[in-house]
């Protein structure tokens, strides 16, 4: 996909929108895809990723800030297969704290702005892994709004692994916040106040809590924030910069990983760690989709250095077989075998892979038409500390005893 291309798309996807939505979201693309905050571990190994989801469907397309419900339990399950802790807010702030001691690496879930799709679509996916979660919650957006939680259905996830933090009372604009700084310094105050002392009230009243964290609205703060912020009772406050949180983050600027649908690259760095003093650098999660069935499948993490790599085109109707081109990273154009019972395209890795991913792409053509269809591509994970250890050890001889005798025949 070229650049002007990308540009062009784009501008189509933010045309429909208003000047705050674009804005907006055009922020949201800037921040989640900039370069994470870099940290020093010399003296504290553990680190923390902080997970920021908005909205969750399972019918309508990705957007930035909507995500798809499988994508979303693929996500779970990468945790799950990386071997990921997911920690509860409470474990995170005794961990900030310092009394209570993590692993070098956790994840802290965190859904904003409560949509009341997190209880359809993100909610029944958290409680069967058994993954603890944070709602940061905005005043104006909780009642009886159709799109919007409700009290129940909070109380009810309260129950069941969730936790609350406070996501301002009107969710500001950063035009909005703008305009009270323009007013002079007691205006600005005064607004911020609202925004941070109210919204904490309300929650500590409704849902008999002590609220101590803070997710700033779009990620956008200044420093007149940050004493307002402390003084209304916040201990931590999360922004939407990417980057592992370590225990020497400043409790005010807390990095987060804000997890687009349109950007899969964020989830990979969300769980892609360092190296340590104590632990090597491990790879983040692949979380990929094909429209047609594949092996091995997009994103697995396989075993097998020389596997078999296949696509099934049944379904591709008015296929031009004599068209598909296969190409692995490493090898480039492959000589696949082609199955016309079932239309699928294979072929055999001869050489064994060495790096810690492959990435391959089918092309091809439809009957009678003169230019390809668009590639499709899929990326699995080699284990390569799996891959390279033996499947059984050598077979050593029968020791002889000191009284066997050599055989009478020789």
């Amino acid at each position: 996909m070229t650049q002007t291309f990308c540009t062009l798309l784009l501008i189509f996807l933010f045309s429909s929108l208003s000047q705050a939505q674009l804005d907006e979201s055009k922020k949201a693309v800037a921040d989640a895809t900039q370069e994470p905050v870099k940290i020093n571990t010399a003296e504290d190994h553990s680190l923390v990723s902080v997970l920021g989801y908005h909205d969750f469907s399972s019918t309508k397309q990705a957007t930035e800030m909507c995500l798809p419900t499988d994508t979303f339990r693929s996500q779970m399950q990468a945790l799950k297969d990386l071997e990921l802790k997911v920690i509860s807010l409470g474990e995170f702030l005794a961990w900030k704290n310092g009394t209570l001691k993590l692993p070098e690496r956790s994840v802290l879930i965190t859904i904003d702005d409560g949509w009341k799709s997190v209880y359809h679509e993100a909610y029944p996916v958290l409680k069967e892994f058994g993954y603890p979660f944070t709602l940061f919650l905005y005043q104006d957006f909780v009642g009886p709004k159709k799109l919007a939680l409700n009290e129940a259905l909070i109380k009810e996830m309260m129950e069941n692994g969730a936790s609350i933090g406070s996501h301002s009372v009107s969710h500001p604009y950063p035009s909005t916040i703008k305009k009270y700084i323009e007013q002079g310094g007691d205006a600005y105050h005064d607004f911020l106040t609202t925004e941070f002392t109210q919204s904490k009230a309300y929650l500590d009243k409704t849902f008999k809590i002590d609220i101590t964290t803070y997710a700033y609205p779009g990620g956008f703060h200044t420093p007149e924030m940050f004493e307002v912020a402390t003084t209304a009772g916040y201990d931590l406050l999360f922004t939407v910069i990417p980057g592992k949180v370590s225990k020497k983050s400043s409790n005010l600027t807390l990095p987060r990983y804000i997890i687009l649908g349109t950007h899969d690259s964020i989830f990979e760095n969300a769980t892609s760690f360092p190296a340590t003093a104590t632990s090597a650098a491990s790879l983040g999660a692949k979380i990929q989709s094909t429209p047609y069935p594949v092996t091995p499948p997009a994103g697995a993490t396989i075993d097998e250095r020389l596997p078999e790599i296949s696509i099934d085109l049944s379904t591709v109707e008015q296929l031009d077989p004599e068209s598909v081109v296969m190409r692995v990273s490493g090898f480039g154009k492959v000589p696949h075998t082609y199955q016309p019972e079932s239309k699928k395209f294979s072929w055999k890795v001869n050489r064994r892979l060495r790096k810690p991913t492959c990435d391959i792409t089918v092309s091809w053509k439809l009957l009678d038409a003169e230019s390809y269809e668009k590639p499709m591509s899929w990326t699995f994970v080699l284990n390569r500390q799996a891959a390279y250890l033996p499947t059984t050890a050598p077979s050593l001889p029968e020791p002889k005893t000191q009284f066997e005798l050599p055989n009478s025949s020789n």
